[in-house]
């Protein structure tokens, strides 16, 4: 659907070149979500950093499907969820509690990524969690935290166990509800995701082979963070992908760039 059928107006022109471009790519995340069926409905959320403020951010209008989502139907909003943007599109306050708390504690996070896919839903109702099934996992490994389910995230004290179980962790396995990324950049958070989610659904799928599992060297989880450096040449996985992502959604729609 297009931005003028849901009568949304462009923002570009009232918000500065830097935060337009984070809206564009923010937008494409949402969209990058949809066309891998990683989206819940309505539900879930991927918030950004407003460039040059370290108390603003971008978030999803409620109620608009991922795959309808434009850079300007985004909705601006403080630390404490209230809108900054006139908008008639309300923000779910459950969605910004767990992004909130982030946000606040990694000031180098950008964006965070928060899903409730099948595969990773099931694995985070695991008692083992994430096992070193693949080369996949070892990248996640290195870098994963826990965090034990406390029904719906509404409540404001849940807020410092969440961050303290996250410590500076960029994979965050919320038991019993979903996955967590975080990145310095929208790629990053986005690569991070597609990762942690091909994880788990090659543990599903390892699992119901019902067959003993080979697990990993511990030693190679260790230096899981300067192969990864190697393999991209130093550029990082988030920026060598996200070029290449965009181009797929533009053949598929620019609508969202709008």
């Amino acid at each position: 659907m297009s931005a003028a059928a849901l009568q949304i107006t462009s923002r570009q022109a009232s918000v500065s070149d830097a935060e337009w471009q984070t809206r564009v790519n923010l937008a494409a995340a949402y969209r990058l979500v949809a066309l891998f069926k990683w989206d819940d409905l309505v539900f879930t959320h991927i918030t950004a950093r407003v460039p040059g403020s370290d108390n603003q951010f971008l978030i999803n209008p409620y109620g608009l499907m991922f795959e309808e989502i434009t850079a300007s139907s985004l909705v601006k909003i403080d630390t404490a969820g209230n809108k900054l943007d006139d908008t008639a599109f309300p923000v779910n306050p459950a969605g910004f509690t767990i992004h909130s708390a982030i946000h606040g504690a990694r000031h180098d996070a950008q964006c965070v990524l928060h899903t409730h896919t099948l595969n990773g839903v099931a694995v985070s109702a695991q008692k083992g969690g994430v096992l070193p099934l693949s080369q996949q996992s070892i990248f996640v490994l290195s870098s994963l935290a826990y965090h034990d389910y406390e029904g719906v995230a509404l409540r404001e004290e849940e807020k410092p166990r969440l961050v303290s179980d996250l410590g500076e962790r960029n994979f965050l396995m919320l038991r019993n509800h979903g996955l967590l990324t975080l990145g310095p950049t929208i790629a990053d958070a986005f690569l991070n995701m597609y990762l942690f989610e091909t994880v788990c659904t090659i543990q599903v799928r390892a699992m119901a082979g019902a067959t003993e599992l080979i697990h990993i060297d511990p030693r190679i989880i260790a230096g899981a963070q300067q192969q990864a450096k190697g393999a991209t040449n130093g550029v990082g996985g988030g920026a060598l992908t996200w070029p290449g992502l965009l181009r797929r959604l533009d053949r598929i729609d620019t609508s969202y760039r709008s």
